[in-house]
Parts: structure tokens; C-alpha cells; sequence
């Protein structure tokens, strides 16, 4: 039986304990995408408070593919060396790192062009997008590959491809907002298309040894959206293509109001880790010591994330460790006074 702190391994990637920062966006670049001195801040803290995995925020592949005008990207040479520096200073603290890949889809705030699937709006907040030609499709993808040889570069130790929260690829997953007529919509197999054809291209930049995640949102909130069932059937049409593990979220393909609570997201995540036979990260709202060690010992993730929490809390594990009477070994020295 797992706790939260025992080791996990998932091909090369061996991580000292099982809680992980999940990529939350903290809208602090500029036009260039760079990276800038409140990151490196930012995720060395959690490195310096004992998290075992840190992912980087949403990571635009294109400049069209950013969520705002402020968003970090991969999508230029001239980006790798702030994303080294990020990658280093991490690994001076014995945590791993990750970078989440992502292109914004319908869900983009910049004066960009906006694609999409099919021409449908978010909301009123946002544009009305344009439906993606073959070339477009053909662009993103390559983009994604490009990305993931930068993010090789840069030092990473993880890559996870953001399917998650209304963002293009979420968006071609989802019949809410796919509603193609071409090889790219209506059966799963069209559905899945671009993402089966993003996880090649990055594999052919990632190496094998190396772990490749997928973000998914297991749950739609709407009776016509995809449920645990259906985001597991696609995982595993896709998985023998190079998926090793799956971090699963819900929500955000359309606007809706969710009933949030401690926990609320496990369920989804333990159905996805039966289904598909993958190591799954699990998370939502998490913020008690107990709460999060439970999931783990009960088999219900193999991992837990914890976004709010930790950015309240950057050393929530040291804090658990003395919660939960563990003998940790992983305090900095500077901090062991406090151990």
C-alpha cells in the first residue's frame, strides 16, 4: 500500500513523492512568451517545499494558441533558455518538471486569428472563431512537435499535452463543440484524429524512455458531453501511440456552472484508472493532509494535485510530513530547524 510519500516511477521519471503542482496559468509573460523573474520564483518555491512533480502552466505552441497576451510559450528558439533556467533551479531541489503543451483553441483572448473545430463561441467574452482548414490542422500539429523538441532542450523531465478544459484539443474531443463533417468530426475515430496525430509528432521530437501526459476533463457537466466512459474508450484508442499517464480534471468546454468541493474530481479519475489501466493524477480542491494520503493508500489515484493549495501553501509537503508524523529526509538543510 502507496502513501503520498513514497517514490513513484513512470519509465525514466522517478519522482521522491507522489504530490504534484498541476499547470495553472499565471499570466505573467508578455508579448514575447518569456520567461520572467516571478517564475523562476514561483515554481522554485515549490521545488524548495518538497513537491515531487511541478507542471509548468498552460505552454502556448503557437502564438495564436495562447489563452491571453500574457501567457508563457514554446513556440520560438529564443523561448528555451528562460525555460532552462525554470528547469534548473527546480532541479537543484530534487523536484521534477514538466511543461504542459497547449494551444488555446476557441478560448483565446488575444487579437489573434482564432481557430477552432467548428465556428462556435465560447461565450460572448471571447470571438467567434474560425473553423480550421487542413492546413491549419496540419500547422498546430507540427507546432506541438516543434514545441516538444524545444521543451527537450530546455531540460524537462515530463510532457503533458493539455486535452483539458475547452482548449482546442478538448475541443475536437467534444461533440459540444466539434461538429465537423470531415476525417476530424462525428465518429470517435475522426474525434480523436488531431490528437492521435499531435502525440506522434511529439514522440518523433520526446524520447521514448521519457514520460508523455496527457490532461483530460473526464466530465462535461452537460448531458451531451463526454463522461469518464467516453474520455477513457479515446485514451485507449490513443495510449500504444505513447501515452504513459493521465492527469484528470473536468470541465470547461462550456460555460456552466460546477458544483465544486473537496474531492469532487476523484471519482472521475479512479473510473479513468481502471478503464484504461493507466497511472492517473488525481485532484480537486485538495487540501487536507489526510484527505490527500487517503486517495493514494486507497489505490483511488496514483498521484495527487494540488492547485490552490499550493499556491496559498508552497511548502504543503514539509507541512504533511509533520501532520501525518512521517520521518521525511527530503527537508533543505536551511529548513531543518523547523523539521
Amino acid at each position: 500500500m502507496s502513501d503520498i510519500f513514497d517514490e513513484f516511477i513512470v519509465k525514466d521519471l522517478k519522482l521522491k513523492n507522489r504530490v504534484v503542482m498541476p499547470p495553472m496559468c499565471m499570466y505573467s509573460s508578455d508579448e514575447t512568451g518569456k520567461v520572467m523573474d516571478f517564475h523562476i520564483c514561483h515554481y522554485n518555491a515549490r521545488a524548495v517545499g518538497g513537491t515531487g512533480l511541478i507542471i509548468v502552466e498552460a505552454t502556448a505552441v503557437e502564438k495564436r494558441g495562447r489563452i491571453s497576451a500574457n501567457d508563457l510559450g514554446l513556440w520560438d528558439d529564443s523561448q528555451i533558455e528562460g525555460m532552462k533556467r525554470i528547469v534548473d533551479e527546480v532541479h537543484l531541489y530534487g523536484a521534477k518538471i514538466g511543461v504542459q503543451l497547449a494551444h488555446a483553441g476557441r478560448k483565446n483572448e488575444t487579437d489573434e486569428d482564432v481557430i477552432a473545430p467548428s465556428p462556435i463561441m465560447f461565450n460572448f467574452k471571447y470571438s467567434l472563431p474560425r473553423e480550421m482548414t487542413l492546413e491549419d490542422v496540419d500547422v498546430v500539429v507540427e507546432a506541438f512537435g516543434q514545441s516538444a523538441r524545444r521543451a527537450k532542450e530546455a531540460g524537462f523531465d515530463f510532457i503533458e499535452i493539455h486535452g483539458a478544459h475547452g482548449y482546442l484539443v478538448n475541443e475536437f474531443l467534444s461533440p459540444l463543440c466539434n461538429e465537423r463533417k470531415d476525417e476530424y468530426g462525428g465518429r470517435v475515430k475522426n474525434q480523436i484524429r488531431i490528437l492521435k496525430q499531435i502525440i506522434k509528432r511529439v514522440r518523433q521530437e520526446w524520447p521514448d524512455e521519457k514520460p508523455l501526459g496527457l490532461r483530460v476533463s473526464a466530465y462535461e457537466y452537460d448531458a451531451h458531453g463526454n463522461k469518464p466512459e467516453d474520455i477513457s474508450f479515446m485514451i485507449n484508442m490513443l495510449k500504444d501511440y505513447g501515452i504513459d499517464i493521465i492527469n484528470v480534471s473536468s470541465g470547461g468546454v462550456i460555460d456552466c456552472k460546477i458544483d465544486a468541493f473537496p474531492g469532487y474530481q476523484i471519482a472521475y479519475g479512479t473510473e479513468v484508472k481502471k478503464k484504461t489501466n493507466l497511472p492517473v493524477i488525481v485532484g480537486g480542491l485538495l487540501e487536507h493532509h489526510h484527505m490527500a494520503n487517503e486517495i493514494v493508500k486507497n489505490g483511488r489515484g496514483d498521484l495527487v494535485y494540488l492547485g490552490r493549495e499550493l499556491l496559498r501553501n508552497p511548502y504543503w509537503v514539509l507541512q504533511a510530513a509533520r501532520k501525518l508524523e512521517y520521518d521525511y529526509k527530503e527537508w533543505p538543510k536551511q529548513y531543518e530547524r523547523a523539521k
